[in-house]
């Protein structure tokens, strides 16, 4: 397409669309975006299995002083008390007359989850989740 201009009879080209350079200086930069906002993401992944192993681990607990309140006792089946979430496995270790430890760990992480309650808190914080 030509339009004329008003001056001269000489012939004025619009250009219309990007050319090949503009395009690929784009996609550098959205590339670069891309390679810094990555490995942001696969933090986040890490925090979101620690957050799921800590809260079963908090139901772990609050279930556990439910089952005590009604049998004097501590259960050792999980099965009875709560149901975790998917891809976290949650198991009662050491078991004592006035305690219980349960460990968390998830299939997307190497990090794994411990609580212990009464004799089982044994020099550590009762009640308290830590990860390692």
């Amino acid at each position: 397409m030509f339009l004329t201009a008003s001056l001269g009879a000489s012939p004025v080209r619009v250009r219309r669309g990007f050319t090949l350079i503009e395009l690929l200086i784009v996609v550098v930069i959205i590339g670069l975006l891309a390679a810094i906002a990555i490995p942001k993401f696969a933090s986040t992944k890490e925090k979101a299995y620690l957050a799921e192993m800590k809260s079963d681990l908090r139901n772990l607990v609050t279930a556990q002083e439910s089952y005590f309140a009604e049998h004097v006792t501590y259960s050792t089946s999980l099965g009875t008390l709560f149901t975790t979430s998917a891809g976290v496995t949650v198991t009662i270790g050491s078991m004592t007359g006035g305690g219980f430890a349960g460990t968390a760990t998830h299939r997307g992480t190497s990090v794994s989850c411990m609580v212990a309650i009464g004799d089982a808190a044994a020099g550590g914080v009762e009640g308290a989740v830590t990860c390692n």
